[in-house]
């Protein structure tokens, strides 16, 4: 048996895959809450979800994702009437994602097992929810922040950054983009190949569901202070930032296009003001060392909105960004021909700046130049040739990124679908011996939701790991050893 398997609690956890095909239908809500070490709130956090539910008459189940706390966090839970589920990997998306995997409701409500939402006040999330919502988001500045709920420099200072950031870059509505309790049609969201395993996560559900197009709503809720007596598991400076990169690497006009372009347009304007004398602004007095700034700027202006290019290009052809319509304009347009050709001809005009200093220079007889004179048709010609090559090179790149394997090329999906079919004919045979010995099960497994590494991660969600020898082992080319 595998480490992953062997580590797996047998009373924490049933598949989850079993668990959806038996829910579905029967559970309208679950209510999934991430855990380390809780033990001093999630009994009440429980408590309130399943009073919601009996107050309410909502068919409903409330799943702890238990990241491996130590204080007994996970028996609490179980008494109090939660369904608890083992996340092997750390991190509060991990947690959550595997909750998500497990739940069988067709909502899904997550929150804090800190007591610091009121898990008794879920109405509001989902009356919108069976309106056909998709994404339902809490605003605690719209609802309300209890005195020492939460720190002046996350209410004053991180969240409302983050949030302004966040509706800069994808046009999002939302006013809280870190709100911990939000709901969502469980369908919709695992088409989204969530991914982040840190605080991210609370961004990476709104930016991926802005970017899809779903239906994404808003409710004022309310911030109590939380009943635990440990510090909160948040890091304030550490997971800002992975929240403002998350929001820059999914965001190439802002990370690369605007800057670049900004950059470009100044270096050009600057430029072509000095190149012919110097400029006099004020009381300042701007001459080639002001040139070679704004040849530098150009330079790395264009390379920006290269890397913009690429990265929206190559976003798109691995799914996790949506296609992009202007880059899609630009490349019908931008063919390699064209983009070879307007390369060469910057290319030409840098070789004659080249080739014109040069004889400049021979009319001094190869010795001591102007420098202020010379660099004027130095500085512009090296400039144009090393643009002429990012361009040429770039075009090139950008064609690479189009060439895209086939599923079946000659050759190359023989291989596999033979396999395919070999794999199949093993399952079903394998199917039939066990019936006949009527030994179905006899072999039954420890399941384990785990959230590995972004390399093993199928899709962005947890993955269940199934029995040795079982069925859908075989099918996932997963062989092990008996």
């Amino acid at each position: 048996m595998s480490e992953t398997v062997a580590r797996v609690q047998p009373a924490s956890f049933e598949p989850a895959e079993q668990q959806v095909d038996e829910g579905i239908g029967s559970v309208e809500l679950s209510v999934v809450l991430p855990c380390l070490n809780e033990a001093e709130t999630v009994a009440t956090c429980v408590q309130k979800a399943m009073s919601f539910f009996l107050l309410h008459r909502v068919s409903g189940e409330v799943i702890v994702a238990d990241n491996g706390s130590t204080d007994g966090s996970q028996a609490l839970a179980a008494a109090a009437g939660a369904r608890v589920v083992s996340v092997l990997q750390r991190g509060y998306g991990s947690a959550l994602m595997g909750g998500i995997l497990a739940a069988r409701g067709q909502y899904v409500i997550m929150g804090d097992a800190d007591d610091s939402y009121d898990l008794a006040d879920l109405g509001p999330f989902l009356d919108r929810l069976r309106v056909g919502a998709e994404l339902v988001m809490g605003n605690r500045f719209r609802g309300g922040i209890s005195r020492g709920a939460m720190p002046a420099l996350h209410r004053y200072l991180g969240n409302p950054v983050l949030s302004f950031v966040g509706r800069l870059f994808f046009r999002s509505k939302i006013g809280d983009f870190h709100c911990g309790l939000r709901g969502f049609n469980r369908d919709s969201v695992l088409q989204l190949g969530l991914q982040a395993t840190g605080m991210e996560f609370a961004s990476e559900i709104v930016v991926k569901a802005t970017l899809a197009g779903q239906r994404i709503e808003e409710v004022p809720t309310t911030l109590s202070p939380d009943g635990r007596s440990r510090p909160p598991h948040l890091r304030s400076w550490r997971d800002g930032w992975r929240h403002l990169r998350f929001l820059l690497l999914f965001s190439p006009r802002w990370l690369f296009f605007y800057p670049g372009l900004v950059m470009l347009c100044v270096g050009l304007i600057v430029g072509a003001a000095i190149i012919p004398g110097p400029l006099a602004v004020g009381g300042v007095r701007l001459d080639v060392d002001t040139l070679a700034a704004a040849s530098a700027l150009m330079t790395i202006g264009l390379q920006a909105i290269l890397f913009a290019i690429f990265t929206s290009v190559y976003a798109s052809n691995e799914g996790f960004l949506p296609p992009s319509h202007a880059v899609s304009r630009l490349r019908r347009i931008w063919t390699l021909e064209r983009g070879l050709a307007v390369g060469a001809v910057l290319g030409l005009a840098g070789i004659a700046g080249g080739v014109a200093s040069l004889i400049f220079w021979y009319g001094f007889t190869f010795g001591r130049l102007p420098y202020d004179t010379v660099l004027r048709l130095v500085l512009p010609s090296t400039t144009a040739l090393v643009m002429s090559s990012q361009i040429i090179f770039g075009t090139f790149f950008l064609s690479i990124l189009d060439v895209r394997r086939s599923h079946r090329g000659l050759g190359a999906g023989a291989a596999e679908e033979k396999e395919e079919i070999l794999a199949s004919m093993r399952a079903s045979q394998g199917r039939g011996n066990a019936e006949s010995r009527q030994t179905v099960g006899s072999q039954a497994g420890v399941y384990q939701t785990d959230v590995p590494d972004a390399h093993a991660r199928r899709g962005g969600h947890p993955t269940v790991e199934y029995p040795p020898g079982s069925v859908r082992d075989s099918r996932r080319g997963r062989h092990r050893s008996r």
